[in-house]
Formats: C-alpha cells, structure tokens, sequence
C-alpha cells in the first residue's frame, strides 16, 4: 500500500462525507502534536531570515542613499552658477515652485500623521475631534472638498481640453504625413535643367555664412559653401563674420585668402559694432551695391556643411515658379548619437521636418523657415522688408511677413544639409529659451498686420490659432501646467485626480508619433516622454518672458558647436593627408607632425558642471507628489511622478549630455 494513502472503515456511512488527504497534509491534520514540535526551531529560523534579509535592504538603502548624498553634495560643491543665471533663478517662476515645494512638504507631514491616526472625515464625528492639529487637518479637508477641489477640477479640465486639441492637431499633421508618403506627393521641377556647357543660362547666386565666434567650424562651413557645384562667374560667397577675438579674425581671413587663391569667388565682412546679432548681420550684407545684381541668396550657419550639389537640387524649383519666395531643405545630424541629449533631439527635429514642415508645405505652402540651409528670392525678401531686428528670431519674422505678401514656400524633404546639435544641456537650455521666447515676440507685433493683411481667412485662421497659439503658445503652457503643477497638486487633493488616459495612455501614443519619423528611437519612448515634460518649464519660461517683454526676452547666446566631423569629411581629410605628402619633400609628414604634438602636455581645462535651481525645486516637488501618492495606493500615477521627478534632478544636476566649460 501507498505510504502517502489513508485507509478509513466506515460500518454506516449514511450521511457521511469522505475527503481524500494526501502527503504532509494528513500528517498535519491527524498529527497535530508531531507538527507542533518541530513548528518552533522553524519559526525561530524563519524570523531570523526575515530579519537577516530585513537588515541586508536597509544596510543597501542606507549605503545608496549615501552615495548619492555624496555625489549630490559633491556635484553642488564642483557646480558653477554664472552670474547671467543667477537673476533668471531668483524670478517669479522660481520663487512661485519652491513656495508650491515648501507647501508640498508641509501638507506631505500631515497627510502621513493623519493617514497613520486614521483621521478620515467620513469616519469621524465632529464631537470626536480630539486636540487642535486634527479639528486643523478636519477643517482642511472640509475646505477642500468645498472650494479647493472645484478651482483645481476647473483649472484640470481647461488643461485636458488645451491637451487633447494640441494632440488632435498633432494627429492631423501624422495622418498628412502618412497621405504624402502614399501617394507620393513631392515638389516638382517646372520647366528645363539649366544647360550646363551654358553658365550663363545658371541664375547668379550669393551665398552668406553668417557667423560669431565660431572657432570650431569656420573652416568645414567655408569649405563646404566653396566646394558647391555652380558656375564660379555665377556665385559669390559671403563670409559674415560677427567675432570679437582678434586671432579668430585673422584665422577666418585667411581661410578665405586661401580659397579665394584657389579661383573662389569670395569675399570676407566684418562688423564693428554687433547690432541686431544675426540679423543685423544679414541686413548689412544685403546692403552692399554688388547685391542687386545677384537673383537669389542661399544662407548657412556656421555649422552647416551642405552637399556639392546643393544649389542644383535647389534653384531649379524657382525656373517657372514667379510666386515661390523660398526653398528650405532638411537638416540631417553628424552627432545624432553622441549622447543621450542629441538623441532626444533627434527625435523632435525629425518629426518637425518630416511632418510639421513637410505637411504644411504640401497643404499650405507655408512653414516657418529655419534660419538656415534654405534658398530665398532675394526680390521676396525686399517686397517683404527686408530683415528686420526686433526679434531673436529673424528667420520666422521674414517668413511671416514674407507669407502675409502672397509669397509660397517649397520644403525638399530629400535634401539634406549636416550641421550639429547642441551637445551640453546648457547650450540647448539657451537654444530653446531663444526659440520658445522669440515667437511669442513675434506673435504680438505681427498681430495687428495678420488681421489687416489681404491673404484668406483661412490663412489668417492658420498663422493666428495654429501656427502661433497652439503650437507656440499652447504646448509649453499645459505642458508645464498639467503634469508639472496640477498632476502633483492633485496628490493633495485627491476629488481632482487625473484620469490614468490624461497621464499615461495619450502620451505614450502622442510619443510613438513623434518617434515615427525616427524608428532606430524606439527604445527611448520613456525617455523622450519625460525630457519633452522636463524641457517644459525652460519652455514656458521663454514664452511668458517673450509675451510679456520680460528681462531676458531678447537674450541671443551663439549655440556652442563641437566641431564634430563626418565620415566623409574624416575620408576627404585622409585623402588629403595623403595628397600633401606626396608633395612633401624635406618637411615631416602631417602624422609625425601630429604624434610629437600629442607627446606635448596640453592643460586640461576642468569642466563644470552646473545647477538649474528650477529644475531642482520641480524635482523634489515631484517626489514629494510621488510619496504622497504612496498613500492613496496610487500606482500609474506614482510611477509617474517618480520617474518624471528623477528625469527632472538628472537635468537640474546637469547630468545629461557634455559639461561645456
């Protein structure tokens, strides 16, 4: 027989149930006193392991938590604050969110007394209120639910509202993108190619490369614009140079000595006195006497390397076409996978060309142009007035106005020109207090001449409520709005919770869409998802200082460049490495040159890190959310909070991208 079976003899089994027991559960059960012999020594080493792996968590929590004490403590200590932050720190928006924290804080000790006290006003009578501080806390939540709750539910919904329609909107320029890919929608060339044994027959073109400072690209630009495919008695090159370092003058002049040298037709500007930054730059070489002879004019910062055949891929749309103003083509990155920072932007300057500016140059033949790496009608840009200095941006200002004058743009999404992206938060934190600020400047003087302007309704409805409000204005506004102030409040106030689609479902897609143009992004969906949420309070910033002509609303900082080269520029070095040394008679070769330079000790110049005090306030705001959301067994929203409040320390602690010195 079994040993595991258990035999039972029944002489009347009228009404009697039988159940089967098997293994250690007989054992336990007809048994009892064997099982409670051995249940104490188990119970005893059961406690023990418990509390062994109980220590061994908090011993690993303490030790984490130390460490990253020590490293905060020693990234605070390396941070350098520079002055011209020091004021933007100290403004309104900075003192409003450390006011929200230090109230967040408060109402967090609270919560956790009153949650482990019990105090629930549903529970308790008004005669069982026991001491001052919980008939306090009773009296708040009375208040809350009466007042507070219908102000943030209100405030929520307009936010939801804003949200959904700029996602809708967004959705609309997807579904026009996914329509031009199927049916295969591209700008055409109207009329003949230009014949190429006849020069004359090639439109004269001028090309300006704008620049300030630029140490680290002057020469790839220069030679990049000096190597374009086009008649050399049909083009003329125009270096701006806008630097105040002597040396770097002279570096850049003899740059264009040697390309001249060489029969490029090339000619270097310098301005005395800086006004109107780029602008201003732009508006004095359009003023020399040799430009009316010139049809249209191609401009590239200084970072920009366009391909030899850039002018032919881009005039011929003009031959033919009266009405277009400007050709705009795409960008395309040589340090798109530097770092975590280039990454990101990758993401959205691919989704703004691929869709914002591809759709509205098929469906609307409008877009804002980008300031570079595009071709104008120089007759455009005098019906239209010219480049104008009140703006930081100069390049939608022209567009607008350029628009408002009955003039069609064409975006050539197969043309592409490198440049670089900013690799230091600090260089792309300026960049986009710079973009974010200048619309709504914009926006305001352009306002009065939109309505009075003769272009259709339709039109005008598209510059004022699209082009302007919802994409300009809108989006950092409920950005920061809804899951930087409200979504934390409402932890606070739980009758205004956030539905979980709000937080998470309409997100998530509205990411997927943007990562569309970009499919190697996948992978970074989360990521991407909590730095456009990071990046809202710069974002938001830069459009109040711009609608309200606050202090650094016309601020202009140079975007700091690397350098980077391509792989083609890398071969095309090579190659001519290789072509000087078969010159090279009695000189050393440009290797050995380079090994005894690296055998020299160059300084290291120490890089600093800086601090973004409101990032840093927003972070522990959002964690101090999160921990209240602990309470209420909040678990979508918790995770939210927690990870948006991370991504937001990891930015005020200058931890992403390259630390620029």
């Amino acid at each position: 027989m079994a040993p595991n079976s258990v035999v039972v003899t029944i002489e009347k089994p009228n009404n009697i149930s039988l159940v089967e027991l098997n293994g250690s559960e007989s054992e336990s059960l007809l048994f009892p006193e064997k099982q409670k012999a051995v249940s104490p020594k188990q119970f005893t080493w059961f406690l023990f392991l418990k509390a062994q792996r109980a220590f061994s968590c908090l011993s690993w929590l303490a030790m984490a938590f130390k460490t990253m004490f020590v490293s905060a403590k020693k990234r605070i200590e390396l941070s350098d604050v520079s002055e011209e932050e020091e004021p933007r720190n100290r403004g309104r928006l900075y003192r409003f969110i450390k006011a929200f924290l230090f109230i967040s804080i408060a109402a967090l000790v609270i919560e956790v007394v009153a949650y482990f006290q019990k105090w629930n006003l549903n529970l308790i009578q008004p005669w069982e209120v026991q001491g001052l501080v919980q008939w306090s806390y009773m009296a708040w939540l009375s208040f809350r639910v009466d007042y507070v709750a219908p102000l943030v539910i209100t405030l929520s919904n307009f936010c939801v509202v804003l949200f959904l329609i700029q996602s809708l909107d967004r959705f609309i320029l997807c579904v026009g993108c996914f329509w031009i890919k199927y049916k295969n929608l591209k700008p055409k060339i109207d009329g003949a190619a230009y014949d190429v044994e006849d020069s004359a027959s090639f439109p004269m073109v001028l090309v300006q490369i704008p620049m300030c400072n630029e140490r680290e690209v002057y020469e790839t630009s220069i030679a990049a614009a000096c190597q374009l495919d086009w008649p050399k008695d049909r083009i003329l090159i125009q270096v701006l140079d806008d630097s105040d370092d002597g040396n770097l003058q002279l570096l850049i002049q003899d740059e264009v000595s040697d390309w001249r040298q060489k029969g490029v037709n090339i000619v270097y500007r310098h301005r005395l006195i800086r006004t109107g930054y780029k602008a201003g730059n732009l508006k004095s070489a359009m003023s020399c006497d040799y430009v009316k002879d010139y049809e249209f004019v191609a401009i590239f910062d200084a970072d920009f390397q366009p391909n030899s055949d850039f002018l032919k891929q881009t005039i011929p749309h003009f031959k033919g076409n009266p009405e277009l103003g400007l050709v705009q083509a795409r960008w395309s990155f040589v340090n798109k996978d530097e770092n975590l920072l280039t990454r990101l932007q990758n993401i959205n300057l691919c989704f703004h060309f691929e869709v914002e500016q591809q759709v509205n140059g098929v469906f609307l033949n409008f877009f804002g142009f980008n300031g570079t790496a595009g071709v104008w009608r120089i007759k455009a840009l005098e019906d239209s007035g010219g480049w104008l200095e009140r703006t930081t941006v100069e390049d939608m200002d022209i567009a607008v106005r350029a628009h408002l004058n009955g003039w069609k743009f064409v975006f050539l999404n197969d043309v592409k020109v490198l440049c670089e992206l900013p690799e230091s938060y600090e260089a792309y934190k300026k960049q986009q207090h710079r973009w974010h600020s200048g619309p709504m400047q914009l926006f305001r003087l352009c306002l009065p001449a939109i309505l009075t302007s003769k272009i259709s309704i339709l039109k005008k409805a598209n510059l004022i409520f699209l082009f302007f409000l919802l994409r300009k204005l809108i989006l950092p506004f409920y950005s920061f709005t809804l899951f930087c102030i409200i979504l934390p409040l409402t932890m606070f106030i739980p009758e205004s919770e956030l539905p979980i689609w709000v937080i998470c479902y309409v997100p998530i897609f509205m990411s997927l869409l943007n990562i569309l143009p970009s499919p190697k992004s996948f992978p970074f969906l989360v990521p991407y998802l909590l730095f456009e949420n990071t990046m809202s309070v710069t974002k938001f910033n830069a459009m109040v200082s711009g609608l309200f002509q606050l202090g650094n609303a016309y601020e202009w900082v140079v975007t700091k460049k690397t350098g980077r080269s391509s792989e083609s520029d890398l071969l095309a070095l090579a190659e001519r490495e290789e072509k000087m040394q078969l010159h090279r008679r009695n000189s050393e070769s440009g290797l050995e040159l380079l090994s005894k330079l690296k055998e020299k000790k160059i300084p290291v110049t120490r890089k600093r890190n800086r601090l973004y005090r409101k990032e840093l306030a927003l972070a522990f705001l959002l964690l101090t959310a999160a921990a209240r959301s602990l309470l209420s067994a909040h678990g979508v929203h918790f995770y939210f909070l927690l990870f948006q409040g991370l991504s937001f320390l990891v930015m005020g602690l200058d931890l992403i991208g390259e630390q620029v010195s």
